[in-house]
């Protein structure tokens, strides 16, 4: 029979039909010739003779369940397809905030981010290990990174990639996170010749979300971030310059923090906000405490004048109620000559039962140093180092770089509540102005 098949291709005539087996199943072609073919060049459109195509001599391997993977899907005849607007893996889940493919984020700001940081320290103060990992969305980078401490040593790995369409898959070069029980339990796996480590995560006490954090330069909101902290049990090894660490959780105690938002990243000029306000002082403190049966979590952030812009102190109890410990206050005994906190009080200002929480450090860690924290000047979260980067380097803590006087400090502590003793990290940043620790400048340190 003659006439138009295809219904509604524009009455283009066949000399008749016929059926081939294709992929072992009979299907009616055209036999005809496809008159007006579109121009390739004109119209983007591959020239084609005929619509019947000889079925390929082979096909790509199919995944374990017999169907093409995400990758052979958008990968035709060796030229990648990837820059088609396609949905991604994730937006097959119930889990969207907004209209919008979970591979975009609902700003278009090139600061956003979303990232976790882990601690790994044993009751000694004989190590403290760091690692992480972050995306950035609008600047096309995922990168990781892990620091371990022993002695007066800190070894390091970092590896910076092209940020893909697989958002679950948390791994960049030698570095991969596992997230195996979502809340609950964790892998966390380093696979290089200079620090390797396998460790599982275990959570001992439900997350928490910290207060939620806004700053601003002028009238520029320059980080907005939510964060939830969580302290587990860690388990494993780790091995660095020959020697191994067995982790057990009776003698180590592992912490970690997740959060996603805005903050500053590398490579742009602060313009006129940051001429017409520039920072005279920044003050800092981030303390997840962890014991037997509870959990504490401080945090606060101070200006110049002592002006608090983020306070909160909280007790997580498993089977009860979260109990909010008022306005935190920490005297902090500094090393003669420096900004390095030697040990801590923190006041706790429940008018209940006020508390106090003793911190003695054991061991530190500037996150300029390695980790990626500004004012690193080797390497900082975001940037883009090129495909498949990775970097692996060794610092002598005994003269470390003085950039990282002004960077963020991670110490492993021992702490000490209502006559229990526990396990965790006191975080510490203070540079330029703080009027209450009596610092005068960026150039003032303690007596």
């Amino acid at each position: 029979m003659g006439g138009s098949c295809g219904g509604g291709g524009g009455g283009t005539d066949c000399a008749g039909r016929g059926t081939k087996m294709r992929r072992g199943r009979p299907v009616t072609v055209c036999k005809g010739v496809i008159p007006q073919e579109r121009d390739a060049g004109a119209a983007g459109y591959p020239r084609a003779e005929s619509r019947v195509r000889s079925p390929p001599t082979s096909f790509p391997p199919l995944a374990v369940s017999g169907h093409l993977t995400y990758r052979q899907m958008t990968v035709s005849r060796g030229v990648s397809v990837a820059d088609d607007d396609r949905p991604v893996p994730l937006d097959e889940y119930p889990v969207h905030q907004v209209p919008l493919s979970m591979k975009h984020v609902a700003t278009g700001d090139r600061n956003a981010y979303d990232r976790c940081i882990f601690h790994v320290l044993d009751h000694t103060g004989r190590a403290l290990l760091i690692l992480g990992l972050g995306v950035y969305p609008n600047l096309g980078v995922v990168d990781a990174y892990a620091t371990l401490r022993t002695g007066d040593v800190l070894h390091a790995v970092r590896a910076s990639d092209a940020l893909g369409e697989d958002r679950m898959r948390l791994a960049v070069g030698p570095l991969r996170i596992e997230v195996q029980e979502p809340l609950r339990r964790l892998r966390l796996v380093c696979e290089d010749e200079s620090l390797a480590y396998d460790l599982t995560w275990t959570a001992a006490f439900p997350a928490l979300w910290e207060p939620h954090h806004l700053q601003r330069r002028g009238g520029r909101l320059t980080l907005e971030g939510r964060r939830f902290v969580q302290a587990g049990t860690v388990a494993g090894v780790i091995r660095a310059a020959g020697e191994e660490l067995a982790v057990s959780s009776d003698c180590w105690t592992g912490t970690r923090d997740r959060s996603w938002g805005v903050r500053p990243m590398p490579g742009e000029e602060g313009g006129r906000l940051a001429d017409d306000h520039p920072a005279e002082g920044f003050h800092w403190i981030w303390c997840p405490a962890a014991f037997d049966d509870r959990f504490l979590m401080v945090v606060t952030q101070e200006d110049a004048d002592g002006h608090r812009s983020l306070s909160d102190a909280t007790l997580v109890r498993p089977g009860h109620r979260d109990r909010q410990l008022g306005w935190p206050y920490t005297e902090i005994g500094y090393r003669p000559g420096t900004r390095h906190p030697e040990r801590a009080v923190v006041h706790l200002g429940d008018p209940r039962a006020p508390r106090v929480l003793e911190v003695e450090i054991l061991t530190s860690s500037p996150l300029a140093i390695g980790a990626g924290y500004p004012p690193a000047g080797d390497w900082q979260h975001g940037t883009w180092q090129g495909r498949g980067w990775t970097d692996r380097r060794t610092y002598d803590m005994t003269s470390p770089d003085p950039l990282a006087a002004y960077g963020v400090t991670d110490h492993s502590a021992r702490f000490r509540l209502d006559g229990r003793t526990g396990y965790g990290v006191f975080e510490h940043g203070t540079f330029g102005r703080h009027d209450p620790s009596g610092f005068t400048g960026f150039d003032s340190v303690a007596p």
